[in-house]
């Protein structure tokens, strides 16, 4: 059993911001910032990309009203919204979340850049992806 199950269970410990039938919001231990919460499916998804439609509009709900609500109340000047997905994108545990992240000015501990990366042809991406287009 997933660590973020365990916590669902009752298992393990948690500072719970939010809870209904389907979701819990807890805050994150790491607190990257002040405020910093994790939102995630009560039962077990391994990512957002491999959830479905569902659950994801269920949590995803959940994160726009905490969002502003943690935004507003911890004076924040903004947020982050982000989930990982894959080890390669960060993810460490295997079970979808979306973490909130407030933010107060450029000195916070998160730092997002985009780097500039090796020039591509926008219409052979465009290609690629439009050929490739997953159906359900």
């Amino acid at each position: 059993m997933c660590v973020f199950c365990k916590i669902v269970k009752g298992d393990i410990p948690s500072a719970k911001i939010y809870e209904d039938e389907d979701v819990l919001a807890i805050l994150d231990l790491s607190q990257v910032t002040y405020g910093h919460t994790l939102v995630m499916p009560k039962k077990h998804v391994s990512d957002l990309i491999e959830c479905d439609q569902e659950t994801y509009l269920k949590v995803m709900t959940v994160v726009q009203k905490l969002s502003k609500q943690i935004t507003e109340k911890c004076n924040a000047n903004g947020c982050n919204i982000l989930s990982n997905i894959k080890e390669a994108a960060g993810q460490t545990v295997m079970h979808m979340h979306v973490h909130i992240i407030p933010r107060y000015d450029a000195s916070d501990a998160l730092e997002i850049n985009f780097n500039p990366s090796k020039k591509v042809e926008l219409s052979e991406v465009q290609k690629t992806i439009l050929n490739k287009i997953v159906t359900n």
